[in-house]
């Protein structure tokens, strides 16, 4: 059975050249990809959603608080339902349906109508489920579109999100070895001489835009495009309500730029001036 762990870095690479972070990329990391893509297999115990599931019953019943344990010997497919069913306690029951669907998505066998199931769940049940389910399963919806959206700008848009919030989900566990707490931003120190990976121009902490140059698209034509759209819409708006990422910290070392740059442009004599007066 193949492994699905990377494969340790050689102690000692200097003559063979510079030591790749993946090494035998990119077939290493097709092969672990496609390990973890493999189907999850249905029994004959296990039940999945039919093509007419009817929505409006399971957005209003809700998933128990207490979910009994699983006896005996589970199918994958058995034990990720009742673990979705579990984090969603009190949540609809469509919002389980959604998280087994995505499941299966995620592989590169499903039933044939999943798709079509799933797209049909946003599209009648949307409304009501976005405002309800965790940013978790809303994050983890708008990237199921990036591949099975029914037009290239749904597909767009899902492949976006996935982008920028995997991305973000990296950098921000990184973060957390730092010591210091999420919605703290970094002092801002003199860096003109750190470089960045591939030589990358600095970030202009004062005046660059790049922060806004990458939401904005995405956000622009989450706008216009309907079903993943609105989930794309809700998730950028409670990114920009947090008070523990990555663009609430660039925005609060932006602040301090800009008021040491106001202080420096107070002169001494005006200070004192109205300290006389």
């Amino acid at each position: 059975m193949t492994s699905t762990e990377p494969p340790e870095l050689p102690a000692d690479t200097a003559e063979d050249g510079p030591v790749e972070t993946y090494p035998g990329a990119p077939d290493s990391l097709i092969e672990i990809w496609k390990q973890r893509r493999r189907r999850l297999k249905l029994s004959s115990r296990d039940v999945f959603p039919p093509t007419d599931l009817e929505l409006r019953p399971l957005l209003d019943a809700r998933i128990p608080q207490v979910i009994p344990a699983l006896e005996g010997h589970q199918t994958l497919h058995a034990k990720k339902l009742h673990l979705a069913r579990t984090e969603l306690a009190g949540l609809p029951e469509l919002a389980a349906v959604n998280a087994i669907l995505i499941a299966h998505l995620r592989k590169q066998r499903y039933p044939a109508h999943t798709p079509a199931l799933f797209r049909r769940i946003w599209a009648e049940a949307g409304a009501e489920l976005i405002p309800q389910l965790p940013g978790r399963w809303l994050i983890s919806s708008a990237i199921t579109f990036g591949e099975f959206g029914e037009t290239e700008a749904e597909r767009r848009v899902g492949l976006s999100i996935n982008l920028l919030f995997s991305l973000m989900k990296l950098y921000e566990f990184e973060r957390f070895h730092s010591g210091l707490p999420a919605e703290t931003a970094f002092p801002n120190r003199n860096i003109r001489n750190r470089r960045l990976p591939l030589d990358m121009p600095h970030f202009h902490i004062a005046a660059g835009g790049l922060d806004i140059n990458l939401l904005v698209p995405i956000w622009l034509e989450a706008q216009k495009v309907p079903v993943v759209g609105p989930i794309a819409c809700h998730l950028l708006q409670q990114l920009n309500e947090d008070p523990s990422n990555l663009f609430r910290r660039i925005g609060l070392m932006r602040a301090g730029k800009h008021l040491a740059r106001i202080g420096r442009t107070v002169s001494p004599s005006a200070t004192g001036a109205e300290g006389e007066a």
